[in-house]
């Protein structure tokens, strides 16, 4: 099937002061040195008309920011459960589910809805952007996802990662030399990741994918969303979802309010039902203090507690929260709660959810499993209502059994406290 696509129409607005502005090339910021505030895409088509499976991801290009269409990209596949929703004995469980699972119709190889960011992120380029090589932080998933897809489609990207979780960069193939990656040394975590990121981002040649500030990023997390309102043909009551950043629950919420203004799925906010694995609860912790500013965290303490977890992608330890716009302006506007799982209580999730659902679960996922299980217990739910269940990752051990894997090796592994200069050198010896 030949597909035609042309350019999403949208514009910029600054959540902040509410200005609307043109996306004049890579805008992650207000312009005119406003205050510091996410940016939000407004979309000329006001009511969604998915295209159909032939365009993946793209499907729901209406309300995403992309000008191009890559290769190779799966959406997010919503589906009424009947297993997980019997044994908490729910009468309206949908289950949004990203990764690996053929049975349902699920076919991102990296196994994880970080795939929804990257070819959406990968669709907003333009040619300024091509020239130039991407530089992405990530504590696992994010790494995978954005280096399948850059590998896929020739774009050149440049990966930092924590040496402790290079066991997540796996594929199904070897990558093209388009895509590189640095570590920083045990020890470290996301937040010295996302560091080194940000040194190299000042080097020539280099530009940032933004993270939360990036629209397609956002947005491309908001399939997930769209995937499960479409399907349902409602907004839902409850969206559940594992959160490091939060940026999966901003990306919902906007999506929610732009349903609203659709007008043809409802005109309420669904409470957002977010979750971290405990011990790693910032986010929790400043959401039940009611502070906009995240509360101090002794960096060894927070090292500590990120050992621990096995969720590792859930470390972030500056999320989107504070910032206009982002996670406690969602949750105020929305409703909802901080909720938090333990190791072991993921694990029984997991296996309740493969018992029931017949496939395995990310950390992540079966955090949030986990939580919607204790919310059924402590009656935080109605037996009655309409609850998303957002799976953002699972059916890795399925892939892992039937194909052959190849590790992305680094080209090089840096101090935590590395200087600009041994940094530098470190770049100058990668080749595009």
């Amino acid at each position: 099937m030949e597909i035609n696509f042309t350019p999403t129409s949208y514009k910029l607005q600054s959540i902040a002061s509410g200005k609307v502005f043109d996306d004049t090339g890579w805008l992650l910021d207000p312009p005119d040195g406003e205050q510091p505030s996410l940016i939000r895409a407004v979309y000329a088509t006001k009511q969604i008309q998915p295209k159909g499976d032939a365009y993946g991801l793209y499907t729901y290009a209406d309300w995403l920011p992309v000008n191009r269409i890559l290769r190779g990209s799966s959406s997010p596949i919503t589906y009424k459960s009947t297993g997980l929703a019997k044994a908490l004995s729910l009468e309206n469980l949908y289950i949004t589910f990203s990764g690996y699972w053929p049975e349902k119709g699920a076919a991102m190889p990296t196994c994880s809805f970080k795939e929804t960011e990257a070819y959406a992120v990968g669709g907003r380029m333009t040619d300024a952007q091509k020239s130039k090589v991407l530089v992405v932080a990530s504590a696992g998933n994010t790494a995978r996802a954005f280096a399948q897809v850059c590998s896929d489609n020739q774009i050149p990207l440049l990966l930092c990662v924590p040496e402790a979780n290079l066991d997540a960069l796996w594929f199904e193939k070897p990558l093209n030399p388009c895509v590189k990656l640095l570590t920083t040394e045990k020890g470290s975590d996301y937040f010295d990741a996302i560091h080194l990121s940000n040194q190299i981002i000042g080097l020539e040649g280099f530009y940032a994918e933004g993270g939360a500030k990036n629209v397609a990023r956002r947005d491309g997390m908001g399939t997930t969303m769209l995937s499960a309102t479409t399907f349902i043909g409602r907004i839902p009551d409850y969206y559940f979802q594992a959160i490091g950043s939060g940026t999966g629950a901003i990306a919902a919420w906007e999506a929610n309010l732009r349903f609203i203004e659709d007008g043809r799925y409802g005109s309420h906010k669904m409470k957002l039902m977010v979750s971290q694995n405990h011990p790693f609860v910032p986010i929790k912790k400043a959401w039940e203090a009611r502070s906009r500013e995240m509360l101090p965290y002794d960096h060894q303490e927070a090292r500590g507690h990120v050992e621990e977890i096995d969720a590792k992608v859930l470390s972030n330890r500056k999320p989107p929260y504070p910032i206009k716009g982002g996670l406690f302006d969602a949750l105020s506007d929305a409703g909802g709660m901080v909720l938090s799982a333990t190791n072991q209580e993921a694990k029984d999730a997991d296996i309740l959810f493969q018992k029931t659902e017949g496939v395995d679960l990310h950390p992540a996922a079966a955090i949030a499993t986990a939580s919607l299980i204790k919310a059924v217990e402590e009656g935080l739910v109605e037996k009655d209502a309409v609850i998303m269940l957002n799976i953002t990752g699972g059916g890795e051990a399925l892939f892992k059994a039937t194909h052959q894997l190849h590790y992305l090796k680094p080209e090089a592994i840096l101090p935590t406290e590395a200087t600009i200069t041994e940094i530098e050198e470190a770049v100058a010896k990668l080749n595009w």
